[in-house]
C-alpha cells in the first residue's frame, strides 16, 4: 500500500508542477492581446487548465500527506536526506497549497473575503503559491533531481522573461528598432 502512494504522489507531483506551470503561463498571456495567437489561445484554455491544475494539486496534496505520514511514523524506510529538511519541504508543499487555495477562493467568490478581491490580488496568491511549489519540486522533488533541476532554471528565467516582455509591453516602452 505505502509503495502504491507513494508512486501515485510522484506521478501526480510529476504532472501537477507542469500543468501549474502552464496555468502561469497562460495567465500571463490571458490579458495581453499584444501576444497574438498566444493571447487567444491562453483566453481559450487558461481557466480550464487551471482547474484541472487545482485538481491534480488537490490529487498530489492528499497522496503526499499519506506519504508523509507514512514516513514520519516510520512504516517506510526515510528518504535519503535528513528528516528536518522532509518535514520542511512538506511545510513549504502546504504553504503552496495553501496559497493556491486561497487564490482559488479568491476567483471563485471574491465577495467571501471582507473586501471583494480584485484579479490582482487573486493572481499575487496563485503566483506566491506557485512560487512555494517550485521551492516545494526542488527541495523535495529530488527522487528525480537528474529530471527537475535542470529544467527548472530555464523554465522560471523564461517565465521571468515573459512577465518582462508582458510589463514592457502593457508599459507601452517603446522599441528600438521603432522610429521616433
Amino acid at each position: 500500500m505505502s509503495q502504491l502512494v507513494w508512486l501515485l504522489d510522484r506521478g501526480a507531483a510529476l504532472v501537477t508542477y507542469p500543468l501549474l506551470y502552464l496555468a502561469v503561463l497562460t495567465g500571463i498571456f490571458y490579458n495581453t492581446e499584444s501576444f497574438g495567437v498566444l493571447h487567444e489561445a491562453a483566453q481559450r484554455i487558461h481557466i480550464e487548465l487551471s482547474v484541472f491544475a487545482m485538481i491534480v494539486t488537490l490529487l498530489h496534496a492528499g497522496l503526499g500527506v499519506l506519504d508523509a505520514w507514512f514516513v514520519v511514523t516510520g512504516q517506510v524506510p526515510a528518504p535519503a536526506y535528513s528528516m528536518p529538511y522532509f518535514l520542511g519541504g512538506v511545510t513549504v508543499g502546504a504553504g503552496a497549497l495553501l496559497l493556491l487555495a486561497v487564490a482559488v477562493l479568491g476567483f471563485t467568490d471574491p465577495k467571501r473575503f471582507q473586501r471583494p478581491w480584485g484579479p490582482r490580488v487573486v493572481h499575487s496568491f496563485a503566483y506566491a503559491g506557485f512560487a512555494f511549489g517550485t521551492i516545494h519540486a526542488a527541495a523535495i522533488g529530488t527522487d528525480l533531481t537528474g529530471l527537475v533541476r535542470p529544467l527548472l532554471g530555464p523554465s522560471l528565467a523564461f517565465l521571468v522573461y515573459v512577465l518582462l516582455l508582458r510589463l514592457l509591453v502593457l508599459r507601452g516602452t517603446p522599441s528600438k528598432t521603432t522610429p521616433s
